[in-house]
């Protein structure tokens, strides 16, 4: 699905998703990534929800956000309580949805100054 953001100062954009990957700055993603609301977008080493642990979300915890979207793929599925371990303990905010819900949320809070982060799994 093709998104419509406006692109804010120098702030990350999602402009597409879909079962392949998604679109980031004109990018394309093919595999799991983290997407910051500013900043350098970076890959995620998690290939399925089974593969989420701690040290993967001690990643995104380390750029200090707001709140977390993690796209759990196609269909909505809660990531393992204590792979989210490292979000409670800094009190960072985590919601989970699927990966298509995530991205639209993700444009909807960076386009209000949100310090956003998009855990977005894409699997293979």
């Amino acid at each position: 699905m093709k998104l419509q953001p406006d692109r804010i100062d120098s702030a990350n954009v999602i402009g597409a998703h879909g079962p392949d990957g998604v679109t980031i700055n004109g990018q394309v993603r093919r595999a799991s990534v983290v997407v910051p609301a500013k900043g350098e977008v970076a890959e995620w080493p998690c290939r399925r929800l089974e593969d989420v642990r701690a040290e993967h979300f001690e990643q995104v915890a380390r750029l200090a956000p707001e709140v977390v979207l993690f796209g759990s793929g196609a269909r909505l599925r809660f990531a393992p309580a204590e792979a989210l371990r490292p979000l409670i303990e800094r009190g960072i905010g985590v919601e989970t949805m699927d990966t298509g819900a995530a991205c639209r949320t993700y444009n909807i809070l960076v386009s209000e100054g949100r310090t956003v982060v998009a855990a977005l799994l894409i699997e293979d």
